[in-house]
């Protein structure tokens, strides 16, 4: 939401917002009104054009029943980022995991090659306020939400799909519907245009599969595979960066990652094959890979106090937190991992609790918060003691904090010089690093 309010405040429009928790991000918009707490008709303008919501507005929040009482259109977020990208060359990258890294990558892989492109991303690049811009260049680079089928409303000259998995379970019942809505967004792929998908994840391979069918559509695939059309021969870790070597055309092509982590430098890839078809040569692609430099809540290191760093990792889904931490056990060598964890939907930890606490079995220790409702109403039976309960199971150390207060105590507790402690989930335990670190400092 904040990316599209930023791109039509730099083409010109007034824009105004509100948020349910206190945000600075409506007030960085440079022709912002306000960015007011909470929700009210008040808030409402009565001289507005356009009301634009996401998918976790409900009917009946007091602002769109004021938009109703004015007559202002209400139009949902996906119309308003397909209505931006129209007349350019539009990048959509899809997945359950990893869109936000790819994307990034891929803004700033653009943007280093002077080619200025416009994006929209889901986190904020190592400069805060940077999840959106407006660009001169015909590139627009976005985000394809499949957790509400709004990537259905794009029409991609290139698309990215990195994965697919079940995810979403207040909205999708099964894999199924998974493929079936993946088969819908690469099918608005725009004539003559490419698919990059991934040749190495099992939903993809699948979806692949199913898509050969497509006609005009251009399919390449990319990993670890021997049948990859861009194939990965090498990742080696070098502390929190990666080298990798890719087989294009036959020849070795070898860049850097500023990131740690084998997923990291799939994603890398998939930037590159995306840059590829659109005719951007490949070697200047790879030099300017090694520019990105990481995204808030991608592994980012919020500090150090104590002998101990604390990073925060957006991670909430069970295949996310295995990459992560698999990720951090490689750059970390001997060091202790400690996790902070906070589960995210009800919905999620119903489905997928189990395997959350064994993920988090790849942690020396962990500390387990409440769910993160985020927009869902709770679930009975549904807590926190799922993933708690898994974990122990698979042999891992955890316990459940009562609160934020005492998760803080409890995790900076356990650290001792050397460690890691990780803030992981979806939710607003990003907040805590903060409080980790001054913590440790006493």
């Amino acid at each position: 939401m904040s990316g599209i309010a930023k791109i039509l405040a730099q083409r010109g429009a007034k824009v105004a917002g509100s948020d349910a928790r206190e945000s600075a991000t409506p007030r960085r918009c440079a022709r912002s009104r306000h960015g007011p707490r909470g929700h009210a008709a008040a808030h409402l303008a009565s001289d507005a054009t356009c009301v634009v919501v996401s998918s976790a507005i409900r009917d009946d929040n007091p602002e769109l029943t004021r938009a109703a009482e004015l007559g202002i259109p209400v139009v949902h977020r996906s119309d308003a980022l397909a209505s931006l990208m129209h007349g350019r060359r539009p990048i959509a990258v899809a997945g359950t995991h990893g869109k936000t890294t790819t994307t990034s990558m891929l803004a700033v892989t653009l943007a280093t090659l002077g080619l200025d492109p416009s994006y929209a991303i889901g986190g904020d690049l190592d400069v805060p306020g940077s999840n959106a811009l407006h660009g001169e260049g015909d590139i627009f680079v976005a985000e394809a939400d499949e957790s509400d089928r709004s990537f259905h409303k794009y029409a991609p000259e290139v698309a990215i799909v990195l994965n697919v998995e079940l995810d979403h379970h207040a909205n999708y019942a099964s894999m199924e519907e998974i493929y079936e809505s993946f088969e819908i967004f690469a099918g608005k792929i725009v004539p003559g245009g490419t698919l990059v998908i991934s040749a190495d994840q099992p939903g993809a391979v699948e979806l692949t599969r199913r898509l050969r069918d497509l006609g005009e559509l251009k399919v390449v695939t990319y990993g670890e595979s021997d049948g990859a059309d861009l194939r990965i021969h090498k990742i080696t870790a070098r502390g929190l960066t990666s080298e990798v070597t890719v087989v294009l055309n036959g020849k070795f092509l070898t860049f850097q990652v500023s990131v740690p982590g084998r997923h990291y430098a799939n994603n890398a890839v998939a930037a590159l094959a995306a840059g590829i078809a659109l005719g951007i040569p490949a070697h200047n692609l790879a030099s300017a890979l090694g520019s990105y430099t990481g995204v808030k809540r991608r592994l980012q290191l919020k500090g150090e106090a104590a002998g101990v760093q604390v990073i925060d990792s957006y991670a909430h889904h069970p295949t996310e937190m295995t990459a992560d931490l698999e990720a951090m056990r490689s750059a970390a060598g001997d060091a202790r991992i400690l996790v902070l964890f906070q589960p995210h939907l009800f919905s999620r930890t119903q489905e997928l609790g189990t395997e959350m606490g064994q993920a988090l079995a790849l942690a020396d220790s962990s500390v387990v918060l409440d769910i993160y409702p985020a927009r869902e109403d709770p679930i009975p039976g549904i807590t926190s003691a799922l993933i708690i309960d898994a974990a122990r199971a698979a042999g891992a150390e955890v316990a459940a904090a009562p609160d934020k207060d005492a998760a803080v105590a409890a995790i900076a507790g356990m650290a001792k010089p050397g460690d890691l402690v990780l803030t992981m989930g979806a939710g607003d335990v990003t907040d805590l690093g903060p409080h980790i670190l001054a913590e440790l400092s006493k």
